[in-house]
């Protein structure tokens, strides 16, 4: 099953440009990073494929699942970029708590979900109120709450932001792990994230894909010459139209 948007328009009230325009975008399989600077409408294109907003115009599909229908809404995980904590609500209770809305009964969320939280290793924090946590860990959360219910398609906004150089070894292994069964489309601004493990790569700019690809196919972008270590950065500098 393919994640499409068809012409997809989306505007804020208060902006008359619109953020992402006549946007066509098929997400291939495996694991893709989604760059592009701030404001180029990484956030709302993730938001729209998990119909948390509507287009303004187009639509978005999931093999024979159309959004925001509920099918389609307990096919797609997604993880926002601001993970907010639940005063109330533990770890392991928050995980659980998105699993049920996601369609899952309460004991299989509540079931999954310490599963979910071994995988980001917060296993150990479980019963810990999710306001007292860190940012990184908080966020793995939010990974773990993306994880719980068997999505088709994994949606995912900055999600390593916070986590030291280990969290975020393990985040990437465990992405690495779910490719074969899970489409998964991260967003970040930090261009080492596709360094070793990335299948594809696309670039948003002012609201349109400026690039798209496999990893070589991005890399091909790097002025000849340049150092390997900073051919992604060099790539990713020339699509955006600023010197290398």
């Amino acid at each position: 099953m393919t994640l499409e948007f068809d012409s997809c328009t989306y505007a804020y009230r208060r902006r008359r440009t619109p953020v992402l325009r006549d946007l066509d975008y098929r997400l291939p399989a495996g694991l893709t990073i989604l760059l592009g600077p701030n404001g180029a409408g990484k956030s709302t294109l993730l938001k729209i494929g998990a119909s948390v907003i509507r287009p303004t115009s187009g639509k978005v599909t999931l093999g024979d699942l159309s959004a925001p229908d509920k099918a389609y809404r307990g096919s797609v995980s997604w993880m926002p970029q601001n993970v907010t904590p639940a005063a109330s609500l533990t770890s392991r209770e928050y995980v659980s708590y998105v699993g049920w809305l996601k369609g899952m009964n309460r004991r299989d969320a509540w079931d999954r979900a310490i599963d979910c939280l071994r995988r980001v290793e917060l296993s150990s924090h479980a019963d810990a109120k999710t306001t007292q946590l860190s940012g990184g860990q908080l966020r793995r959360v939010g990974v773990a709450a993306a994880l719980v219910h068997d999505a088709r398609v994994m949606l995912l906004d900055e999600p390593t932001a916070g986590m030291d150089p280990h969290q975020r070894r393990v985040f990437r292994d465990m992405l690495t792990s779910l490719t074969e069964d899970v489409r998964v489309l991260m967003s970040t601004h930090d261009v080492a994230d596709l360094a070793e493990d990335a299948d594809h790569v696309t670039v948003l700019v002012d609201g349109r894909i400026r690039q798209t690809g496999d990893v070589a196919s991005f890399l091909a972008h790097a002025p000849e010459g340049v150092v390997p270590g900073r051919a992604a950065e060099a790539a990713y500098t020339r699509l955006l139209g600023l010197s290398a």
